[in-house]
């Protein structure tokens, strides 16, 4: 049996107390004489310049008053074009992609948050860790994080705004940066979201939200309380400098015990809920980069299961289980990528005891979710600068399952 490495205790996992708290502190907006690159709030900020000619010919007009506006996410700054809200000589442009030119004058006015749309619910919430900034949670398996069609209510937004007040901030889906485990409700109401929040100059409210992780999935997760530690969060997820750890349990074992898995990933043509790993140069155009280091922790039930740690260079869609799919070892319980009871099955049985079966197939019965846990999560403090590091042993189902695979031999 494999050791676990020092900075990954699987043995003991305690029962973490819940924290229900209805106060918190409420970050107030700088007043505007505070320089833009301290503000929490955007609202108001105007933008009048001239495109100089140090740049290139031709500039995105979103990506260049992002550049000029320190802090501002560019999500808030397509919001605001869309607003009618942005001109380029003297003529409003709403187009997010429009290509502005040497000499071009432009004039931005930073458009207001709409309000929430999102209720408080007065639901339990796990924190590591709370500042005036930002608030690190550790999120319990089948609960969505943010509200959508089909899951209005009971999400992590829902409890977090019932802890603490939050800036509305305005996020395309898309630009919910490095969203591994995705959950396959977004998946599939995708063109539903975009199609209701472009009824207004908009995109959809996800107040705080930077990273996401699964329904399914469990563990830490960053929300920004203000603009400025949204945006910087952000940037750290879109520049791949966010240290994320993910501990899994698979079925079978990979055919080297470490290793790191660079192939692109796309959505799978056949299910249009489930991403894939997509191998070929003709099937380049549909999918992107991702790249993941894998090692296993430890062998179970004699090689017919793994604990396997998993360190993301990128954050795509369902990275980890796609490239655990494509390794050929799902995860346990997922069942959208290849993790069902039979696959488990038919790589535990032969390599147990028969006294065993019938206990191994109550066990694979009772998984509920993808055996998938966010452990450790590491950044830079959007306003401090201080390197932040948090840790959490994954919650009570996935230990139980863990430690009776222990005794299955």
């Amino acid at each position: 049996m494999l050791g676990l490495t020092s900075s990954t205790t699987l043995h003991q996992f305690p029962p973490r107390p819940l924290i229900k708290s209805r106060v918190s502190t409420f970050v107030k907006s700088f007043s505007v004489k505070s320089s833009i690159a301290g503000r929490t709030s955007y609202e108001g900020v105007q933008l009048d310049e001239k495109v100089d000619d140090g740049g290139p010919s031709k500039t995105r007009l979103d990506a260049w008053i992002s550049s000029k506006i320190a802090g501002i996410s560019r999500a808030r700054v397509q919001s605001s074009i869309r607003a009618g809200l942005v001109s380029v000589n003297g003529r409003v442009v709403d187009k997010v992609s429009y290509a502005v030119r040497t000499g071009d004058d432009v004039n931005c006015t930073i458009a207001k948050l709409q309000p929430l749309r999102a209720e408080a619910e007065d639901i339990p919430l796990e924190i590591q860790y709370e500042d005036d900034h930002i608030l690190v949670v550790n999120k319990p398996p089948h609960m969505v994080v943010h509200p959508a069609p089909g899951n209005p209510r009971g999400t992590l937004v829902n409890a977090i705004l019932n802890h603490c007040s939050l800036p509305s901030t305005l996020t395309n889906i898309g630009r919910i940066y490095e969203a591994e485990d995705v959950s396959e409700d977004d998946l599939d109401i995708e063109s539903d979201i975009e199609h209701i929040y472009h009824e207004e100059p908009c995109f959809s409210v996800r107040p705080g939200i930077v990273h996401r992780l699964d329904k399914g999935t469990s563990g830490l997760l960053v929300v920004a309380k203000d603009e400025h530690s949204h945006a910087h969060l952000a940037q750290q997820f879109k520049s791949h400098t966010i240290n994320r750890v993910y501990v899994s349990l698979t079925s079978g074992l990979p055919t080297t015990t470490s290793g790191r898995v660079d192939i692109p990933i796309g959505r799978d043509l056949s299910n249009r809920i489930r991403m894939t790993a997509v191998t070929g140069p003709s099937q380049s155009g549909r999918a992107r980069d991702a790249a993941s280091r894998y090692k296993v922790l430890e062998v179970l039930a004699n090689g017919g299961a793994a604990v396997v740690e998993w360190k993301l260079e990128t954050g795509r869609t369902h990275q980890i289980r796609a490239h655990a799919k494509y390794l050929g070892i799902p995860l346990l319980g997922d069942d959208l990528y290849g993790g069902t009871k039979d696959m488990a099955l038919s790589q535990i049985r032969p390599k147990i005891r028969a006294s065993c079966h019938i206990e191994v197939i109550d066990l694979i019965s009772s998984i509920e979710r993808p055996c998938l846990h966010a452990m450790v999560l590491g950044f830079e403090h959007p306003c401090t600068g201080k390197h932040m590091h948090f840790s959490c042993p994954p919650p009570s189902d996935f230990a139980e399952i863990l430690s009776k695979l222990r005794n299955i031999g």
